[in-house]
C-alpha cells in the first residue's frame, strides 16, 4: 500500500482547530455531568421497583459516561482546557467516574497513536489482530484460543467487562516508559477503593455496587464498540515499522464512524475519528467543525453507518498480501484454494 500524500498546507490547516476555549470546555462539563449524576440517582431509586428500569436507564446513562471518559481523554492529550492543572484535575475527576485511571491510560494512548497500525505494537492501545501467517502457524489449541478471543462474547461483552475493571487495574505494561506511572496507577485504585467504601457504606453495599456496575458495564461495551470499528474495519492499515507511515495509518487506519448527531455528541464526536488520529491535540469540541471546513479527509479514509459496522463483528485476520482485514470464512477459502 502506498503513502498517502498530502500537501503540507492543508495539514498544517488543521493547527487553528488545536485552539481549547474554556467555555465550550464548561458547558461540556456540566450538560455530561449533570445529566450523568441525575439519571445515576434515578436508576438507584429505580432499584426498588424494578432492574429493568434500572437497566433501561443504565443504557441511557452509559452514553453520558462516555461523555465524561471523552473529556477524560482530550485532557490525557493535553487539550479541552489551556490549564495544565486544570485539565489534569479535571481528567482525574473524569476518571473516578469511568474507573479507568487518568495518567496511566493516557500514557498507553499516546503510544496507540504514535503507533497506530504498526503491527509490533498491537498489544498496546489496540485490540490484538494476528495475521493470516500468524493464525496459519498456530496450534490447534493456539488456533481455539484466537477464535474465542475474537467470538463476539469474549470481544463486546466480557472483553470490554474484564478491560475497565480489572485489565485498567493492573501495571501490565513492561516499557521503561510506564515505571513511574505504576505508583499512579496503584494511588488511582486506592482512591477508587475509598471512594467505593464510602459510597457503599452510606448508600448501601448492594443497591450502590449494582447501580454502578450496571453503567459501568454498559459504557465498557460501547466504549469497545466504538474503539473497534475505528481500527478493525476491512480497508484498515496495518504496516510493519519499517514500512508504516503515519499519515497513511491516521487516515485509512482510522474511519469516519457517521452516527446519527445525537449520538454524535454523547461520544464526543469520537466517531470522527480520521481526524482525531490526524490530530490528537484537537479537543472534541471542534472535531466537527474541523470535518466541516476540510471534506477532502473523507476522501482517503473510510466512512461508516451504523448498520454497515455490524459487518465489521467478522473481521478476524489481517491479510498481507490483499491489505485488508479477512473473516474466518474468507481465510478458510484461501486456504482450501491453496493461497496461503
Amino acid at each position: 500500500m502506498q503513502p498517502i500524500k498530502i500537501d503540507q498546507s492543508l495539514l498544517k490547516s488543521f493547527a487553528k482547530y488545536t485552539k481549547t476555549d474554556t467555555k465550550k470546555a464548561t458547558i461540556q462539563i456540566i450538560n455530561s455531568f449533570l445529566p450523568f449524576v441525575g439519571l445515576w440517582i434515578l436508576m438507584y431509586i429505580s432499584l426498588d421497583y424494578s432492574y429493568w428500569i434500572t437497566f433501561g436507564l443504565g443504557i441511557v446513562n452509559a452514553f453520558f459516561l462516555v461523555r465524561i471518559f471523552i473529556i477524560q481523554h482530550d485532557c490525557g492529550h493535553r487539550t479541552f482546557l489551556s490549564s495544565t492543572k486544570a485539565r489534569n484535575v479535571v481528567g482525574y475527576v473524569c476518571s473516578l467516574f469511568s474507573t479507568i485511571p487518568y495518567h496511566y491510560w493516557a500514557k498507553s494512548h499516546h503510544l496507540h497513536h504514535a503507533h497506530n497500525g504498526q503491527l509490533e505494537m498491537r498489544d498496546i492501545g489496540d485490540i490484538n489482530t494476528l495475521t493470516v501467517a500468524e493464525y496459519k502457524a498456530l496450534s490447534l489449541w493456539g488456533k481455539l484460543k484466537y477464535r474465542l478471543f475474537r467470538s463476539w462474547l469474549v470481544m463486546f461483552v466480557l472483553g470490554p467487562l474484564y478491560y475497565v475493571l480489572i485489565h485498567n487495574r493492573l501495571p501490565l505494561i513492561k516499557l521503561d516508559v510506564f515505571k513511574n506511572e505504576k505508583w499512579r496507577l496503584w494511588l488511582n485504585n486506592a482512591v477508587l477503593v475509598i471512594l467505593f467504601v464510602v459510597l457503599g457504606y452510606f448508600l448501601g453495599w448492594a443497591k450502590f455496587l449494582l447501580t454502578h456496575l450496571t453503567v459501568v458495564s454498559i459504557f465498557s461495551v460501547i466504549a469497545i464498540w466504538f474503539f473497534y470499528v475505528q481500527h478493525q474495519h476491512e480497508e484498515a492499515y496495518k504496516q510493519w515499522r519499517d514500512k508504516w507511515d503515519y499519515l497513511t495509518a491516521a487516515l485509512r487506519g482510522s474511519t469516519y464512524y457517521k452516527v446519527p448527531g445525537v449520538f454524535n455528541w454523547l461520544t464526543g464526536n469520537i466517531g470522527i475519528h480520521h481526524i482525531h488520529h490526524l490530530n490528537p491535540a484537537i479537543p472534541n469540541y471542534n472535531l466537527s467543525l474541523a470535518l466541516k471546513e476540510n471534506p477532502w479527509v473523507n476522501d482517503y479514509t473510510t466512512i461508516l453507518g451504523f448498520w454497515e459496522s455490524l459487518k465489521l463483528a467478522s473481521n478476524k485476520l489481517w491479510d498481507e498480501s490483499q491489505q485488508k482485514m479477512i473473516t474466518f470464512r474468507e481465510y478458510r477459502a484461501l486456504k482450501k484454494a491453496d493461497l496461503i
